[in-house]
């Protein structure tokens, strides 16, 4: 599926996840400084300041990458708005696009099961036009998902510096280029309830909407657009 993705000449091919919870602040995280004098670091991170939510999204071919750091929980709404910001920031470069295909591992978040995503991504197909195909990884799987080269050039990138603030984290994410070209990076200050799902009628209607594939239901998600009116 993602060869037949990246030939489409109107597909594009995202892959998606979230990292661990950052702590900001003073904390040694492994890495290595380039500096002459070695950085003064705090071995644990007991008490942490602040904490950031990483997620982000590559397109694997061109290299391109957007990062969107909250503040909150980890969850489905988070991740879905993620997706909502990247293509505010990339639909009037991806004109020509008419399906986007998200690659995904199976985290708790964004899974197939997981109903307040899949409906969040409803709500993305109608606003964007676009059709939407999630093409999930199975469990153990999720190093083949091309994100986790990028999460890893990342960290090696900034783990030798100390993540003091906020603004600190954002400006070491958009200072990393992958392929050649720099990150774009946002804040998702917003609060996100955990265990939000879609029950009752509100599920069927859902599953109405969605078109699984017959022999891999939970791996192979197509969502068409319908028309919004506004």
């Amino acid at each position: 599926m993602n060869a037949l993705a990246d030939a489409a000449p109107e597909t594009l091919r995202i892959s998606m996840d979230t990292k661990a919870v950052i702590h900001v602040g003073e904390y040694s995280r492994g890495g290595r400084s380039r500096g002459i004098v070695a950085v003064n670091a705090l071995d644990h991170d007991m008490c942490p300041k602040e904490k950031l939510v990483p997620g982000g999204i590559l397109e694997p071919v061109t290299g391109k990458s957007f990062l969107f750091f909250g503040t909150h929980y980890k969850t489905s709404d988070f991740m879905a708005d993620g997706i909502f910001l990247w293509w505010e920031e990339r639909k009037q470069a991806l004109s020509g696009v008419k399906q986007l295909v998200i690659n995904l591992d199976n985290g708790p978040e964004c899974n197939g099961h997981r109903s307040q995503f899949l409906l969040r991504m409803t709500e993305f197909a109608d606003t964007s036009g676009l059709c939407v195909r999630l093409i999930y990884y199975p469990p153990y799987h999720s190093k083949y998902n091309a994100i986790e080269r990028y999460w890893a050039g990342l960290e090696k990138s900034w783990n030798g510096y100390l993540l003091s603030t906020v603004g600190t984290v954002l400006h070491r994410a958009e200072n990393f280029f992958w392929k050649r070209t720099r990150t774009v990076v946002r804040l998702l200050d917003a609060l996100y309830e955990k265990g939000v799902k879609v029950c009752g009628n509100a599920k069927t209607e859902l599953e109405q909407r969605l078109l699984r594939s017959v022999t891999l239901p939970w791996w192979d998600i197509t969502i068409h657009p319908e028309q919004v009116h506004l």
